[in-house]
């Protein structure tokens, strides 16, 4: 069924009222030209639902609002979804871009989001909320911020793993295994316990009552 034009302006609206957006960075450039110098501002800007949902957008134009528009509508095209567990990701990743490495580790319950700059930005708009990030290389904010999404977009989840490979969940994730093993483990080490008890400890031998 086709929308009216009123129709597809409120839809457009709507999505715009779920996603909030966060300016990282401004910066005022200059263009040499014949005469003198010709100024412009860039933006910086990152979007998010702080659910899944997060993108990140670069804009330039002669004014500071229109940059952080054209910033806005550059990152809801790149708009994509990061896969967690819980409140934390998946699993270990290093993004990389240029001479930017960011690393993102999972975190526990209750740690935060333990982040810096424009990674910040883009790890809570994302919906992450317990995290541990280090940047390894350069600090380019364009750089760190596009190091931070190629890592969350090379993460992925255990069902995707299990499928690619053909096995379970369950044989995908090593923790339950090692959890069963440890019970048949107990019964051995109670064995062998005694063992070293016929020893002495002060050195002495043992009478021998066959002699």
């Amino acid at each position: 069924m086709s929308t009216t034009p009123v129709e597809r302006e409120v839809i457009e609206r709507e999505r715009e009222r779920e996603l909030k957006e966060r300016v990282v960075e401004i910066n005022r450039v200059a263009k040499v030209v014949k005469g003198g110098r010709r100024f412009s501002f860039t933006a910086l800007v990152v979007i998010g639902d702080e659910v899944d949902r997060v993108g990140v957008g670069y804009g330039k134009a002669r004014e500071v609002p229109l940059a952080i528009s054209k910033a806005v509508d550059d990152a809801k095209k790149n708009l994509f979804t990061v896969p967690k567990k819980g409140t934390t990701i998946t699993h270990e990743i290093l993004g990389e871009f240029g001479a930017a490495r960011v690393l993102l580790r999972p975190a526990s319950e209750g740690t935060g989001v333990i982040a810096g700059g424009g990674v910040r930005a883009v790890l809570e708009l994302g919906g992450v909320r317990d995290i541990l990030a280090k940047s390894l290389g350069t600090t380019n904010p364009i750089n760190m911020l596009k190091a931070t999404v190629d890592g969350l977009r090379r993460l992925r989840r255990p069902e995707e793993v299990a499928q690619i490979r053909g096995l379970t969940v369950s044989q995908v994730l090593p923790i339950p295994a090692k959890a069963e093993e440890l019970p048949a483990e107990v019964p051995v080490a109670a064995e062998e316990a005694p063992a070293p008890a016929e020893e002495t400890t002060d050195g002495e031998v043992e009478d021998n009552p066959d002699t």
